[in-house]
């Protein structure tokens, strides 16, 4: 074993394209020349990252000819640090010979603080990892120091090369586009899930059973900045469960979820909010055909808190698992973002759920959000995903009919717009089964305007109101579970979309929803550049 001691005099800071980074001394291994199929060599860099390191860390690796596997593993020390103080946390991943530039040619996996070992081969490769050539060149790990103590973090890295010849590269198998659905009709998804091919630790197959359990249509895979298990669905989807392909983008200023992007689409996470480089890559998920998602925009873990304002979402994830206030807080803000839409004549953002299961005891559908799509497609499912067709209940018990009336046959569903005169009578009704003693709340522009009686143990009922126009331009209902500490509410079984009254007003004539971030964040510095094709108005 040959030993490379990489001290701080020997690291230079770069500017990436993203954002600043140590790149390490290079580590170079024998040419291989003469080497026996199946020998190894290793060699082991140790050093210590300061308080302030940059977010990337990049150590260089001279990868000769003949190399047909690549095994990495790491180390790192995790001292005492006084409470509120956060402690050693370090993530990996590693590039090959493309290079590390932004937008990730070169990526080849990530897997984060998950693993703390991995290997690459032609033929197969450490979940979260790619398989594929292992080509000569200058290869790179990188290592994000996720939090630093204040002594520091002292790591270490064992690198081995197994000589011989590489192994056959599989073409990867995807899943189909469409199940087989009934239709135009209501479908049941969890857009938010973690296999073991990020960090969670339930197999693709387990989470398809557990998926079928809690009664869902439909999946999006969404493991952390990788794509790696893309080609580790096909068998888990069939004509009862449509499994959609994406990716958790998980940046240092929040996460965004991609939604249902083009098998193999990667998405880089290099960046925060102030190097002004999100749209790029919003504009690449919708591109490969997804939805921008931004997640637990209020959650409290380091780096989760949503930093990139909204002009890019496509719809938001205002329920993020079991209900919590950091979800209560988010749903209020988002309901600020209709009021704005209103006010300004703007598009407005839809909300959605999702569980963000990882492992047992995450359950898989808490919650689920539940859209109108023409049929169980791809394509359909994102379409009323986007144009707000859809709610979100805790689990399959709970359904939800929301319609909105005028005095002469007007309707309207979740989503829609009544267009009615200021002053015509509006009923909203609202129909539910499946939430025994729930209490519903008409929640409008200005707030709540009507909550019901709690419902019979039955779980079902109906719920009638009355207003107009010029009183509420938008209804949206909530179910709400009885209060645990008075006078807060209680958790969500399940909120609507809303759908608004009233006529179309005029447009500003720029696009609509690139401005539909005041109500959110005036303070964050929202992408620009968003494409013609969007600019359309959903109200």
């Amino acid at each position: 074993m040959c030993e490379d001691h990489e001290g701080i005099g020997r690291r230079a800071l770069v500017v990436t394209g993203a954002a600043t980074a140590l790149t390490l001394g290079g580590v170079t291994f024998a040419s291989g020349a003469g080497a026996a199929d199946g020998d190894q060599e290793t060699r082991t860099v140790r050093g210590t990252l300061p308080t302030g390191s940059p977010d990337f860390v990049y150590l260089p690796l001279e990868i000769p000819s003949g190399v047909r596997e690549i095994r990495v593993a790491y180390t790192y020390d995790r001292p005492s640090v006084p409470a509120g103080t956060a402690g050693n946390a370090l993530d990996i991943g590693i590039f090959d010979e493309r290079g590390t530039d932004l937008g990730g040619r070169g990526f080849r996996g990530w897997s984060g603080g998950a693993r703390t070992e991995f290997f690459l081969r032609a033929d197969d490769a450490t979940p979260g990892y790619l398989p594929g050539p292992i080509r000569r060149g200058t290869w790179h790990i990188v290592l994000g120091p996720y939090t630093v103590a204040p002594q520091g973090m002292t790591y270490e890295i064992d690198v081995t090369l197994v000589r011989g010849e590489q192994g056959a590269v599989a073409a990867p198998v995807h899943p189909p586009r469409r199940a087989k659905g009934r239709g135009r009709d209501w479908y049941r998804g969890d857009c938010h899930l973690h296999s073991w091919h990020s960090d969670g630790r339930r197999t693709p197959a387990e989470i398809g059973a557990l998926a079928r359990a809690a009664g869902l249509d439909f999946i999006n895979t969404s493991e952390h900045n990788t794509h790696a298990g893309h080609a580790h669905w096909a068998d888990v989807a069939s004509d009862d469960l449509l499994v959609m392909l994406g990716e958790e983008v998980t940046t240092r200023n929040g996460h965004v979820v991609a939604v249902g992007t083009e098998p193999g689409t990667f998405v880089d996470w290099r960046y925060r909010a102030r190097d002004n480089r999100f749209g790029r890559f919003a504009r690449q998920i919708r591109r490969a055909g997804g939805l921008v998602v931004p997640a637990h925009p209020h959650a409290t873990c380091i780096g989760c808190n949503w930093k990139f304002g909204f002009g890019e979402a496509d719809a938001v994830e205002v329920w993020n698992g079991p209900y919590t206030p950091d979800d209560e807080v988010s749903l209020a803000d988002w309901d600020g973002t209709l009021v704005a839409s209103v006010r300004e004549g703007r598009d407005w953002i839809p909300a959605m759920g999702g569980s963000d299961a990882h492992r047992d005891p995450d359950v898989v559908g808490l919650p689920q959000t539940v859209v109108l799509a023409d049929d169980l497609t791809r394509e359909a499912v994102l379409a009323g995903i986007r144009a707000g067709r859809s709610y979100v209940a805790e689990s399959k018990n709970v359904v939800l009919s929301f319609t909105a009336s005028g005095g002469r046959g007007e309707h309207a569903g979740i989503g829609e717009r009544l267009d009615v005169g200021p002053d015509t009578p509006v009923t909203v009704r609202l129909e539910v089964t499946g939430a025994p003693r729930c209490a519903v709340r008409f929640v409008t522009d200005q707030g709540v305007l009507h909550t019901s009686a709690p419902l019979p143990v039955t779980g079902s009922g109906v719920v009638e109101w009355r207003t107009t126009a010029a009183y509420a331009a938008y209804v949206r209902a909530e179910l709400r579970h009885e209060a645990v500490l008075a006078p807060l509410p209680g958790a969500l079984a399940a909120f609507t979309n809303p759908v608004f009254l009233g006529r179309r007003q005029a447009w500003s004539g720029r696009s609509a929803r690139s401005a539909t971030t005041a109500a959110w964040s005036e303070a964050q510095t929202p992408s620009t550049g968003r494409s013609q094709a969007r600019r359309t108005a959903r109200t």
